[in-house]
């Protein structure tokens, strides 16, 4: 289901009994934050802050924050629908890489195919172009521009100000000219100017460095609201040539409207509900942060680019969409499960022997993997280890925990208990260097650290183990079937 505006998505969770109007004036600072994280952690609804103090335009958060929300904000019953559809498109199944650099050459020619196949469904859905949009219902610009009319949010007590927690930012690579739309907090220092969050790894920290490259200043805009597809397609880890616009209008079967920025050479979301546009300039920094961040502590001061607005457009009446981080559970958790399941197909594209794959919600989503595969040869785990460290974003895994194909890595219970049954840590365990999320405070470098793989797997005579692995307790079938014939007599 495709939803006209972020609106539209409002109507239907409320009309689904997700979504509760509060009409008491609630404060952007602290205050909306405490409201908003009681109701993520008890599993509440929806919240749309009616008369949030200091603004005349209505506030929603937790949109996102259940199973349910966000396959509905997806257009599906399930997010699994969409892993399906993903999964069927890239059959047939591939084989395994050979083994060796020679042989993962070999196999790039039949992976490419497959990936080939979802591009251009996706690419069969491009953005279609109008002349006007909702989005441009009001215009300012020059002195008009007035950031602090929106109630952006205070959300910690620590944290270096107000915040924009739910931007769609827009970005053209300079040299390319593709596209790129991300997702990075941006924090409020003036009327007209903000601080511009691009971490180290991401794209569109890329394409400003480029354009600092060539001493230029960096068109952008920010979009908030316009259908839920296009805000999980700026989190989506998309593979290099699938343009976020085209699959969102993948996920909702339908094209992503856009429309010329009025003072920026972009185009932007027809059915936003706030635009914010202008440029970056290169060399200038600013301090930015403190910021009470998703690892549930603090992200540190740090000097990032400015963002210098030009114009500010908007609905008549809009929405303003805004999320809270902090320790987790928290909203963005059930973002980051529709991207694990969403995405778990093009992961076996290259590592097929992968079963299942699950990011712990506590474990901060960079922080914990765990992962199931087929074991076909001895050191099959560490293999296993080291693709993921090389696999887009899943580089950022501190620790990667890898099991038989007999276990549930979902159930978390059931992982611990093999993870201390199966693990000699002298001898299966590998600890290697790599980038790691910038937010980590752990690590000694900023952005460099180092990470632990364990093999949970059944060792094999191959491996070194020459003692008998010993048998998992299991019942006999038989008596099992007997005992479940006589339950209801037993009064239990």
């Amino acid at each position: 289901m495709a939803y006209s505006d972020y609106q539209q998505f409002l109507a239907r969770l409320e009309q689904e009994g997700e979504l509760k109007r509060i009409t008491h004036p609630l404060d952007p600072y602290l205050e909306i934050t405490e409201v908003a994280d009681r109701a993520m952690k008890s599993d509440g609804p929806a919240l749309l802050i009616e008369n949030p103090v200091g603004s005349q335009y209505p506030l929603c958060i937790n949109a996102f924050g259940s199973r349910r929300r966000m396959s509905m904000a997806l257009g599906v019953d399930d997010f699994e629908e969409i892993a399906a559809e993903i999964d069927d498109l890239l059959k047939p199944e591939l084989p395994e890489p050979r083994p060796g650099l020679l042989g993962k050459a070999l196999s790039i020619p039949q992976v490419l195919p497959q990936l080939g196949k979802l591009f251009n469904v996706a690419k069969s859905l491009p953005p279609e172009l109008l002349t006007s949009a909702i989005s441009q219902e009001v215009v300012k610009t020059g002195d008009q521009i007035d950031l602090f009319e929106f109630p952006h949010l205070h959300c910690w007590p620590l944290d270096g100000g107000r915040y924009i927690t739910l931007p769609l930012v827009f970005t053209h690579d300079p040299n390319t000219g593709k596209r790129n739309v991300g997702m990075y907090r941006i924090q409020v220092l003036e009327k007209a100017k903000t601080a511009m969050h691009w971490q180290a790894h991401k794209v569109g920290a890329e394409h400003y460095r480029r354009a600092e490259e060539r001493n230029q200043p960096i068109h952008v805009a920010v979009a908030l609201g316009g259908d839920p597809a296009l805000t999980f397609a700026a989190v989506a880890p998309l593979p290099p040539a699938i343009d976020e616009l085209m699959f969102a209008g993948f996920v909702r079967k339908k094209p992503v409207q856009m429309v010329k920025a009025k003072t920026v050479d972009l185009m932007v979301p027809a059915d936003a509900e706030i635009v914010i546009e202008g440029i970056v300039n290169p060399g200038e920094r600013c301090t930015e942060g403190p910021f009470g961040d998703h690892t549930g502590y603090y992200s540190l001061a740090d000097e990032y680019p400015v963002f210098h607005i030009t114009a500010v457009t908007h609905r008549a009446k809009p929405v303003y969409p805004a999320t809270i981080v902090g320790i987790p559970p928290m909203e963005d958790g059930w973002i980051g499960k529709a991207v694990e399941r969403i995405f778990l197909p093009l992961v076996k594209t290259t590592m097929p022997e992968i079963i299942d794959m699950h990011l712990p919600v506590h474990g901060c989503f960079h922080n914990v993997c765990l992962v199931s595969i087929k074991k076909r040869y001895p050191g099959h785990a560490f293999k296993v280890m080291h693709g993921l460290w090389g696999l887009g974003q899943l580089m950022f895994s501190k620790f990667i925990f890898v099991f038989d194909e007999d276990v549930n890595v979902q159930d978390l219970n059931e992982a611990i208990w093999r993870l201390g049954a199966n693990v000699d840590p002298a001898r299966d365990s590998c600890i290697v260097k790599g980038p790691v999320d910038v937010l980590d405070h752990t690590s000694p470098i900023m952005g460099l650290g180092g990470k632990l793989g364990l093999d949970a797997t059944h060792k094999w005579p191959g491996e070194g183990f020459q003692r008998e692995w010993p048998d998992v307790i299991t019942m006999s079938p038989e008596v099992k079937s007997r005992i479940d014939s006589i339950w209801d007599r037993l009064g239990l």
